[in-house]
């Protein structure tokens, strides 16, 4: 697909000052650097402020990652950069976009320790054919002035599978909007790879916003780095 039908990265930056811009920006990025990328970008100063697809059956898979600052013009600017150059990394060291996550499959069958998932969460879950899954609800007021929460989908959840050696985990986070940034840092630093950032509902009060993830490793680990993240928020 050529460029000019969308599949280009980009920056604009509006100068605010001396020294000081705004800029926003799309990153175009296959599977493989999403979450590398994003660490580059958090680790400089950017906002990570959505992620998700533009097409259907495109092969490699793109994903595009909208960013944003507020703040130095030459620190923004070296921090684009830094993401080009963190693509151009991973493409020099694997030319081809990976097929998937590396380490050993998981085992046929799981059996996740749920008593020690609550420990950490300090939440109960439920347990299902050695799966186990924690939720934790939060709640928003619509327009009808009817609230929702943990019934209707407004929830951060975490579901584990494998054993205690070899697990994953996926899920949802709903964060507010001040504490996204927060909380993207927290599971990048855990080494847990966001698939998605959008939003679930419109008008809602306060706004939240959703970011689906996906981890795999050691299983307290797992559930340590979650539970690092949800302490940046106040749920």
């Amino acid at each position: 697909m050529k460029p000019f039908m969308g599949l280009t990265s980009w920056a604009a930056f509006r100068k605010g000052g001396e020294k000081e811009a705004i800029v926003m920006g799309d990153l175009v990025l296959f599977e493989d650097e999403v979450n590398p990328v994003m660490s580059a970008a958090l680790e400089n100063g950017l906002d990570v402020t959505a992620l998700h697809n533009h097409f259907f059956y495109e092969n490699p898979k793109d994903y595009f990652m909208h960013i944003s600052g507020d703040g130095s013009l030459e620190i923004f600017a070296q921090a684009v950069r830094k993401t080009q150059d963190k693509i151009k990394e991973i493409r020099a060291r694997n030319p081809d976009p990976a097929k998937g996550f590396p380490g050993p499959p998981l085992p046929a069958e799981s059996s996740i320790d749920g008593p020690a998932i609550e420990k950490v969460f300090g939440a109960s879950g439920q347990a299902n054919s050695g799966m186990f899954k924690v939720i934790i609800g939060r709640k928003a007021t619509m327009p009808c002035g009817c609230d929702v929460g943990k019934e209707m989908g407004v929830n951060t959840w975490a579901a584990f599978a494998g054993n205690s050696e070899n697990a994953f985990v996926d899920g949802d986070f709903a964060v507010l909007e001040t504490e996204l940034q927060l909380v993207l840092k927290a599971l990048r630093a855990a080494g847990i790879n966001i698939v998605a950032i959008h939003h679930h509902m419109i008008q809602e009060q306060p706004r939240f916003v959703f970011l689906h993830y996906w981890g795999k490793g050691q299983l307290m680990q797992l559930a340590e780095g979650l539970k690092s993240a949800l302490n940046k928020t106040s749920q």
